[in-house]
């Protein structure tokens, strides 16, 4: 599965992408019966429902660096999913405890995997990675915002714990549709100082008092321009504009910024690069 294709992205099954979708279950230590028992790994660290960068895969003394956007998650449910820095992955982890003091076996279920040529992942590098994650059960340990996972072989993946976005001062590029002509694709900036939050909604540009409090956010009554765009993007700048003048609750993961409002709408955003 390794050799470059050419233009070409499928979903595989299990059985064809197991040299690679291991390694969300390698990184994650909740139990298959959702207790959380599995959920600290060696040292005392949470493992799953954090993102974790993929720093390295070390294989017969020979070390390949990951692509910078290589990461994996595993969520307390015991629900896996990451990327290469190309192809995508997710899988269900399950680990075993190896009794007190001896760490814990990591094991994978139902794992599927995107397949496509990247020119910027080297296969070397993934072929490396699928060759670690499935030798064998993999022991983790953990120190300062750093995870390892070793074969019984002693090779080896090596993780980073990653840093959230900040709420203040990132450019949040808000999950709703865009205009035809490619510009000014809704998004919005929290400004701590000015305790204020300003954008663009799809159509309209908007200002609006934004005070945090106890992980919620006051918006205040929004003030926005008064252009008139076609019906799906005033129908899109409607809903946003119902999270304005309430309050609502926030959550930052990584660089996922979610709101929701106190009738339980959504809206997501990404950091904007």
């Amino acid at each position: 599965m390794y050799r470059q294709k050419q233009q070409r992205s499928t979903t595989l099954t299990a059985a064809a992408v197991v040299a690679l979708v291991p390694l969300a279950a390698a990184c994650g230590s909740e139990q298959a019966d959702g207790t959380g028992s599995g959920s600290v790994g060696a040292g005392g660290q949470r493992i799953t429902g954090v993102r974790w960068s993929i720093d390295s895969v070390t294989v017969d003394g020979t070390t390949h660096r990951a692509p910078d956007a290589a990461h994996v998650r595993i969520d307390d449910g015991g629900e896996a999913a990451g990327s290469t820095g190309c192809n995508g992955f997710s899988a269900r982890a399950a680990v075993e405890d190896r009794g007190e003091g001896d760490g814990r076996r990591v094991r994978l279920d139902d794992a599927m995997f995107t397949e496509k040529a990247c020119a910027k992942t080297p296969a070397d590098f993934e072929k490396s990675l699928g060759r670690v994650l499935t030798t064998g059960p993999l022991t983790t340990e953990s120190e300062g915002g750093r995870l390892t996972l070793t074969t019984a072989d002693g090779d080896t993946v090596r993780l980073s714990r990653s840093e959230d976005a900040s709420l203040y001062g990132t450019k949040w590029a808000v999950d709703a549709p865009g205009r035809k002509d490619g510009k000014g694709r809704a998004h919005l900036t929290f400004d701590q100082d000015a305790k204020s939050v300003s954008g663009r909604l799809p159509c309209n540009h908007v200002n609006a008092g934004a005070t945090v409090s106890d992980g919620r956010i006051t918006l205040g009554a929004p003030s926005t321009t008064r252009m008139m765009c076609e019906g799906s993007l005033m129908d899109a700048e409607k809903r946003l504009l119902g999270f304005f003048d309430s309050k609502v609750d926030y959550r930052v993961d990584h660089e996922t910024l979610t709101l929701t409002s106190e009738d339980g709408a959504t809206v997501r955003a990404v950091a904007d690069q």
